[in-house]
Parts: structure tokens; sequence; C-alpha cells
């Protein structure tokens, strides 16, 4: 799953006029209750969705079903690069009703511009089909506030993502290895693995945020807990040349040097890699839940993969059992003719009937309560295990907020790996960089949780 950016906020700024988001209309009555907004209404709905691992299918039939409860018109259209398409649309004011704009869509440049409905008043309403309680109350809280800014919703979560390690159960049990839970387990497993003849991890280095997400980021999180993470995220000087950072990048390196990573890795694509991984020249890969989407036209019948945490720092600051999870987000744009019914869509699409049915269709997790309370498939048991045992779950945002500091950020990972960085150099080439974010006022601040 690659990361694509395309714009920078200044090239959306001043193109979403007033006019294009409806005026809040405060709620009668008691003050300090969520402001409604009277959506627009049309007969026809029109959603735009990223084509990616889990395809459309899902999404073409639920708007099709909800349509015909409705009464009223639906078309879905689905490409692996919607954004190009969609783009154009919302600068011209004539955006889709409903959109899942994929990763090569600046969604929060877009919500800056009020390009973006807010939908806290229709999520204190009743989720779709129920009589009490509210849309609100059917999400995991934690995974809600991904798509905040400022305290309002202004994205949607639909499938959650966690990321972790990769391993085939039956090549480890044929080689009576176990699953690594700290530091020192990985070392020594890598070692055995090394001398059986197998790469001990391969990678994903055409595109370096596996390598962030599954590696740096983690280790940063089990050395000095989550908060230093929101120090990073939140750019506080200083954050990002902490001694856990320089601790992580040592580790990377460290394996490296042991010759632990498989050869060539650098230099591969994620499909690339992956196929390393699952057809068993590689032991572990780090990568999201989706892999097993990308991977499983090219898995060999006998292969399968099995997911684990990665391995905690002893001593530590952060909990062995915290879950890097992520979202990528849906919206409603403000210009929408029909933001109702693309409410009301997305409402039946996150309902826990068909939330169980994309958990079992698609294999992956959702961000709606009970929804893995189903017969799970085999590569989902652990990640869902994981995820209900965590104490703590966290996620890298910044890569969203500020992808051209993501981007030096990755590059300085590819650099190191090829032996140009040490490891503290690393760390202060990312605090220089953040440094840039800090001092340049056209850049857009996020603030973790705001």
């Amino acid at each position: 799953m690659k990361r694509v950016w395309i714009a920078p906020v200044l090239a959306v700024v001043g193109l979403f006029g007033v006019g294009c988001s409806p005026s809040p209309t405060p709620e009668a009555g008691k003050t300090g209750e969520t402001p409604k907004v009277e959506l627009t209404k049309s007969d026809k709905l029109e959603v735009t969705a990223f084509k990616g691992g889990y395809g459309s299918d899902f999404y073409e039939n639920a708007a099709k079903e909800y349509a015909e409860k409705a009464g009223i018109e639906a078309e879905v259209v689905a490409d692996p690069r919607i954004w190009e398409q969609i783009r154009p649309r919302f600068v011209q004011g004539t955006p889709p009703d409903l959109a899942f704009p994929g990763w090569g869509f600046d969604h929060w440049a877009l919500v800056a511009e009020d390009g973006v409905l807010p939908l806290d008043s229709v999520l204190d309403q009743p989720a779709y089909g129920a009589t009490s309680g509210t849309w609100r109350e059917t999400f995991d809280p934690g995974i809600l506030k991904l798509g905040q800014k400022d305290g309002k919703q202004y994205v949607m979560p639909f499938y959650v993502m966690s990321f972790g390690w990769w391993f085939d159960p039956g090549v480890f049990a044929k080689n009576g290895w176990t699953p690594p839970k700290t530091w020192d387990e990985l070392l020594a497993l890598c070692e055995k693995i090394k001398a059986a003849g197998i790469a001990p991890i391969t990678y994903q280095g055409q595109y370096p945020f596996y390598m962030i997400d599954g590696m740096l980021t983690p280790w940063v999180v089990s050395i000095a807990g989550p908060g230093q993470l929101d120090a990073m995220q939140n750019l506080e000087p200083g954050a990002w040349k902490h001694e856990s950072v320089v601790r992580a990048a040592q580790m990377i390196k460290e394996l490296k040097d042991k010759g632990y990573f498989q050869a060539g890795a650098t230099a591969m694509s994620h499909t690339e890699a992956q196929t390393q991984f699952v057809t068993g020249k590689a032991a572990m890969v780090p990568c999201g839940t989706w892999l097993h989407s990308e991977m499983k036209n090219s898995m060999p019948s006998t292969a399968k993969m099995q997911y684990f945490l990665p391995p905690a720092v002893a001593g530590g600051k952060g909990d062995p059992s915290a879950v890097m999870v992520k979202i990528e987000p849906w919206l409603v744009p403000a210009a929408a003719k029909n933001q109702f019914h693309a409410v009301e869509l997305f409402k039946y699409m996150t309902s826990l009937e068909k939330a169980k049915q994309f958990v079992k269709e698609k294999g992956t997790l959702m961000s709606v309560k009970g929804s893995d309370e189903v017969e799970l498939p085999e590569h989902l048991k652990a990640p869902a295990a994981a995820l209900k045992a965590s104490k703590a779950t966290y996620s890298s945002q910044w890569g969203e907020w500020y992808p051209e500091f993501y981007k030096a950020v990755q590059t300085g990972v590819t650099r190191m790996l090829n032996g140009e960085l040490t490891p503290e150099a690393f760390a202060d080439l990312c605090e220089a960089e953040a440094e840039k974010v800090r001092n340049d006022p056209d850049i857009l601040r996020h603030k973790v949780g705001s």
C-alpha cells in the first residue's frame, strides 16, 4: 500500500469559498449542544472511492442496496487513482457527495479551507436503523478521534489497519522457531534463521514508511512511551533527536550490520519484498493488516501468514501490548449536492450488520464496535486478538499532516540503511526537517488529539 502526496496546503488556499459550506444553525434550547447542520438533499447520490486491495464491490453493492431502500439513484465511481479524478472537481466546486479519496488526496488541506462538512451533529443522532443511542457510540472512540481537527469530526473511519510483523507459522513450527516478543529474542531468532540459510527480515525498501511504521516508531514508543511520539508529531523542539529516536535508529542499523535484512531489500517495491516473504525466501516482514489482501493471489498454496507485534524493548516505558492503528478516511464535501443521503449511506455502511459483512468478506478489521464478533479468517485472528488485548493504541499521523517532512525522513531512513548516515546523524536530520516545519508559517499545523 503506497502513499502518494499530491498537493501542498498552499495549492488549495482560496479555492474553497465561503459559499461552498452550509451555514450551521445553532440548535434551539440549551447552550453548549452540538449545532445542527442543514444538509443538502437530492434524488441522485454520487460516491467516489479508492479502489485498492479491498476492491470496490462492497461499496457498489451497499450503495445499490441503500438507494433501493431510500428510493433514489446512486452511482459509485471507483479507481486506483481516484484522487486524480476528484481533485479538479473540488477546485471547481462540484465534488462528489461522498468520497473515499485515498492516500493521494490531502484531505486535511481541504478541511483547513472549510471544504469538508463537520459531522458532529449527525454523529449525535441515532445510528442507521437504531431507535436509541447515537451513531457516535457505535465507533471505537480512539479510532474516531483520528478524523478530528480542533475537536470537530471531519473525516470518518471505515476499515482499520493495524501495523505489525508477519511470519509463516508453518515455517516457524517446522524449524522450532517462536515469534520474538522482545528485542533480545529477535536478535537470537535472527541468528538462527540466518544460520538456516533464510533471510531473517525483508522490507519494502522503495517505500521506507514501512520501516518507519514497522520498526522506528514502535521502538520509539516501546523505549520512551507514547508521549514521546506525541511530542514528535506535535513538533516539539528536540523531540526528533531524542535519545529514543537515536536508539531506535541504532537498532535498525544493528539488524543491518548483522546481516539480518535481506540483501537488496532497499531496492524492492512493496510487492517484491512481500513476495520474498510469502515464497519463503525471508522469514519476517513488517506490514499492515492489508498484507493478505495484497498477496493472496501470489501466495503458494502451502504458505500462510500470521501477525505479531513488533518486538518490545525490555525495560522501556511503553506498554508491550500497544498497537499502532491507521485509518483511510471517508468524507462528505461541504459543497456536495446530496449531503443528506451521503451521510445516510455511510451510516448504512457502518451499521453493525454491514460492518460484520465487510470483515468477513474482506478480511480486515473495522472501526465499528462488535464488528469482529464473527468467524474471522485465520490471518486476521491474531491482529484482532492483539487489538482486543491491547491496553493502548497509537497512530502515526504526522505523515498525512506534513508530507514533505515525511518524505525527507523516509529518504533519511534509506540513507542510513545505505550507510550514508549514522543513527545520530539521522536523528539530527529529522530534527532539522521538523524545525523547517515549525518555522514555516504557511504550513498548517496539527496537534495530536486536537
